[in-house]
């Protein structure tokens, strides 16, 4: 009888669960309960305008480009084997359309005026940064959020991340824009404490006019999460003359209320990430768009109160 063949070692391969992420930020306090470790997952369906985060909106690495600091060695240049850097008038820049985003340039720049923003990590990697701060969400009632970007686009790797603190005993939140198969929503629903759920706009038309996308699957995901979790909280961007009608908040408020969503974060737009877009060779659309008054924000909260809203300024704390 001839003996099975035996297979050569290299013909098993593990598969090891991976994501694209831009950053770990720790000792966060508005981005669920207590003290948070909060991992941004890189890539978003949606292109909000206002947006303060557009280095999480493409799902790849990028390079991002810091001129303030460029000192004019030419290093990058030297260190790029695919010519993509340049330099104009003595300020660096990329072509974008040749960039590998291998990251040599940024190693060789003394001044770090070039970054590689995104980077691939493990379950593992992620858990070994989260059990470093395990002892603050013992004091504060803390714990994980994964954020984004929209990490349900990377629902597989959110569902054993979560899983991971679950079984550690650490509280969880899911920030999301809404947008994702319905089925990446439930995946990662029973380990999850807390969603953090974005509502931007009512109207479907005004909604992609902003976004880029419509709202549809976002309410359908909205009215099926509220179905079937106890803890959702609504995040609402105040933007000044997009979504703080009188008519979007009346609507936003009956939605909600509708749902037994009651709980709710009103967060007044702000002009933090407009330098980032500068790094990615981006413009921002709303550069004349001023943050709203403390009347705007009085107003936009009495609003939705009337709904019978629990309404709060910023996230939790």
């Amino acid at each position: 009888m001839k003996s099975a063949r035996r297979r050569p070692l290299h013909a098993y391969t593990l598969t090891v669960l991976t994501a694209t992420i831009t950053r770990i930020d720790r000792s966060a306090v508005h981005d669920g309960p207590g003290v948070r470790t909060v991992v941004f997952f890189k890539g978003c369906p949606l292109r909000c305008e206002w947006c303060h985060s557009p280095e999480t909106q493409a799902a790849s690495p990028a390079i991002a480009l810091y001129h303030e600091r460029c000192i004019g060695c030419g290093s990058c240049m030297a260190a790029c084997t695919n010519a993509a850097v340049t330099f104009v008038d003595g300020r660096h820049g990329v072509l974008r359309s040749r960039c590998r985003v291998c990251g040599e340039c940024g190693d060789a720049c003394p001044s770090g005026a070039r970054e590689v923003i995104g980077r691939v990590v493990s379950v593992d990697d992620v858990m070994d940064a989260i059990e470093r701060d395990v002892v603050f969400y013992d004091q504060s009632g803390g714990g994980v959020t994964a954020s984004g970007g929209e990490p349900l686009l990377q629902a597989p790797f959110v569902e054993a991340l979560l899983k991971h603190c679950r079984e550690r005993g650490i509280a969880t939140a899911v920030e999301t824009c809404g947008l994702a198969p319905s089925g990446a929503l439930l995946s990662v629903a029973p380990w999850t404490d807390l969603f953090l759920f974005d509502l931007k706009l009512m109207d479907a038309v005004r909604h992609r006019r902003v976004t880029g996308r419509s709202n549809r699957q976002i309410l359908y995901n909205l009215r099926l999460l509220a179905s079937r979790h106890r803890n959702v909280r609504i995040r609402f961007p105040l933007i000044p003359g997009v979504n703080d009608d009188p008519e979007n908040l009346a609507a936003t408020g009956a939605f909600l209320s509708s749902l037994g969503v009651t709980q709710l974060d009103v967060l007044p737009y702000h002009r933090g990430g407009v330098a980032k877009y500068e790094r990615l060779d981006r413009q921002y659309a709303l550069l004349d768009l001023a943050a709203p008054s403390a009347e705007e924000v009085d107003g936009t909260i009495a609003a939705l109160t009337r709904h019978g809203l629990d309404v709060r300024i910023g996230g939790l704390r």
